[in-house]
């Protein structure tokens, strides 16, 4: 199996993409660590498991699902939704903007 590393150059174009300002030294700290962990990771990919039945989950509980039915006495009137909201327009609610423009 091919050795894999994570480099610090890795590690600053991921923080980039995440938009997650970090150091110099946290990005040599985080592409150690993160080079263990797949190690770790492909460790698992050594493992025998022929005759090991797959399974998602082991704890026994189950999704408790309903159909998805619209029910016309729990709703609001559009006019009951907006009622106390203090923007709208057109009928919508009205938001200061909340995401930079950057």
């Amino acid at each position: 199996m091919q050795q894999i590393s994570i480099t610090s150059e890795t590690v600053s174009h991921i923080s980039k993409l995440a938009n997650i300002p970090i150091t110099e030294n946290e990005e040599k700290v985080l592409a150690k660590c993160f080079t263990e962990t797949i190690k770790k990771v492909d460790q698992l990919f050594t493992v025998d498991v022929t005759g090991v039945e797959p399974t998602n989950q082991v704890t026994g509980l189950e999704n408790i699902l309903r159909n998805d039915e619209v029910d016309t006495m729990r709703m609001f009137t559009q006019e009951q939704a907006l009622s106390n909201s203090t923007h709208t327009h057109n009928g919508f609610f009205v938001v200061n903007q909340v995401i930079d423009q950057e």
